[in-house]
């Protein structure tokens, strides 16, 4: 025969240290579950369409066709060594970017470096440089980004000395940026104030010991 049980429950401010400590532990395992890197991926794909990248798209895995796409960005976790991020596109010339990446991004010293370099490359090799950026193998990080330099000349010319090894290092500098940015946001995501007000707005509540209920 049914029961009915009483079960008293608590707010995330009403539990003690021990019980909400378990409470955010609940919580930031369901960030698994939760895109909280969209964000970081529109701030990169507006700069990268500053900075004249065309990054890759792909179709989304669904059991419907639903003719939606993801870029196509990749990173692992922060906990493990070799942990980073990488990406797939397509690189060309774009104007401006120096001075239209300031404008986005008036703070961020080391953008504004990126777009500087780019701009100096471009202009030794007279803005005909292009790179080609894929994935390969089972882990991301700037290193498995394989970045195919060469350059358009009209009369044949080649690339200057430096300048391929000079292209795949600002790139991948890009790819640490990302990775930087990404972790800062999950830093953020998942510091007890992030998680403490996350737990108040979505009203969860919690038994004494911190389980989640209700």
């Amino acid at each position: 025969m049914p029961e009915i049980i009483s079960v008293t429950v608590y707010q995330i401010d009403e539990l003690s240290d021990v019980a909400r400590e378990r409470a955010r532990r609940w919580y930031r395992n369901t960030l698994d579950g939760f895109p909280w890197w969209d964000s970081v991926y529109e701030d990169f794909l507006r700069i990268c369409a500053i900075l004249g990248i065309d990054v890759t798209t792909a179709s989304q895995r669904s059991a419907v066709p639903s003719g939606r796409t993801d870029p196509c960005i990749y990173f692992r976790g922060f906990s493990s060594q070799g942990d980073g991020a990488s990406f797939e596109g397509t690189y060309r010339y774009a104007r401006h970017a120096a001075r239209e990446t300031r404008q986005y991004a008036p703070h961020d010293t080391q953008l504004h470096a990126i777009a500087d370099r780019l701009a100096q490359i471009q202009k030794r090799n007279f803005y005909q440089l292009t790179a080609k950026i894929t994935q390969r193998g089972l882990y991301y990080h700037e290193y498995t980004m394989c970045i195919d330099v060469s350059r358009d000349s009209p009369s044949g010319q080649d690339m200057t000395a430096d300048a391929e090894r000079k292209m795949i290092d600002v790139l991948r500098d890009l790819a640490r940026w990302l990775y930087r940015s990404l972790e800062k946001e999950w830093d953020y995501q998942s510091s007890d104030e992030a998680v403490d007000d996350a737990i108040r707005v979505n009203e969860y509540t919690f038994t004494a010991g911190g389980d989640r209920f209700g």
